[in-house]
Parts: structure tokens; sequence; C-alpha cells
């Protein structure tokens, strides 16, 4: 962040005279953006395999998300990631693990009148729900309670909530910081947990 605040701000005042919509929402207006990430992960399972507990590993990701504003606070974003992850911790070796999730979110956007540089700032919070697959390589073999065991990909539901800010640049463009709380309530076939995930993400997007 320490290098983004000056870049921002040499950008903005750079296109200053350019002509600048207003940087909140509006009924009927629409958000498009694409943006990347950081997955912190959580372990996989609630019991030792081998005597290790699976982890889904810390990993990047990346998505889109798009916002219909019913109102000029609120509006309903829909979203999907996919993150090129791996699942660690493993007695036979770390295996890929890619997790793909799919939410439907509530925005409320937080009315301050807030400015940078002269460009406007809106921040926001959201909460929704969502469904989550993983794909494993290959099963996760080990040692439960002396039983020899094979655990598979699964998938299951998914809860959300954050925070973010969206920094409105000259023609409807925009930079989207965000972090968000996610539970995954399983990701693997056998002896599965819930898990507390965090993801951050910054995103490039378009109002029309």
């Amino acid at each position: 962040m320490k290098i983004g605040v000056p870049v921002l701000g040499f950008v903005a005042l750079g296109v200053s005279a350019w002509p600048v919509e207003p940087a909140h929402a509006q009924a009927g207006s629409q958000d498009f953006q694409v943006y990347a990430g950081y997955i912190l992960g959580d372990r996989l399972t609630e019991s030792g395999l081998s005597g290790q507990l699976p982890r889904l590993n810390d990993d990047g990701a990346f998505g889109a998300r798009y916002t219909y504003h019913l109102t000029d606070q609120w509006g309903v974003q829909l979203s999907a990631a996919y993150s090129p992850n791996r699942a660690a911790h493993v007695a036979g070796g770390d295996t890929s693990l890619g997790l793909t999730t799919a939410d439907v979110d509530l925005e409320r956007d937080i009315p301050l009148d807030l400015e940078l540089f002269g460009h406007g700032f809106v921040t926001y919070g959201v909460i929704g729900a969502g469904y989550a697959w993983a794909n494993l390589d290959h099963a996760l073999s080990g040692v439960v309670s002396g039983a020899p065991v094979s655990i598979s990909d699964s998938s299951g539901v998914t809860g959300n909530a954050g925070l973010g800010a969206k920094y409105y640049l000259p023609g409807n463009l925009f930079i989207d910081v965000d972090a968000r709380y996610r539970y995954l309530s399983k990701l693997v076939s056998n002896y599965g947990q819930g898990l507390n995930t965090v993801e951050t993400s910054l995103g490039v997007g378009y109002r029309f």
C-alpha cells in the first residue's frame, strides 16, 4: 500500500481535467469488475491424517463481480472466483486443490462523501452466501485412528461478510479494495470440518 497510494495520486492528478461522474451509486446503475487477491486458508479436516492436519494453503485467487444497485445505497452483487490452491501438510506430499466459489451478496454503500486527490471514493459493506467446489488432483491418503483412509474432494455451502472501498477515476472507472471473511462448510469427503478463511483483493471495474 505504500507504493499504491502515490501511484493513485499521480494518476488522479494527471487526469483531473477530465469530467468525473459522482462517486456514489445511483438506483439502476451497475458495476462490473475483475480482481485478483489472496486467501488465508484453514485446516481441511477435524482429525489428523497420519499425524498431520491437512490444510487449505494460503494462496492467490482471481475472479469477477457484478453489482446491480437497487437504490442509491443498496445493491445485489453476483461474484465468482477461482484459486489454484493446494492441500498442504499432507503425509504423502502436497497436492493441487482448485477452489471455485460463487456468491450472491447484499451490498450496502456507506455515504460518507469522501475524496482523495480530488476524486471521490465510497466505502461499503457486503454479506451473503453461496457455494464452493474443491478439485483435488488426487485423494489424500493416510491413517486415522489406526485405520487407512482415502479422502477425496467435496463441495458445500459458503458464507461471507466484508468491507471495502471503491475509488472512482474519470470515465466511470474505479479501483476496488476489499477484505472478506469466508466460511466454507467443507471441502473434503471424509473427516471434513468448516473452514474459517480471509480473502483480500484489489479490483478494477467500470460503472454503467
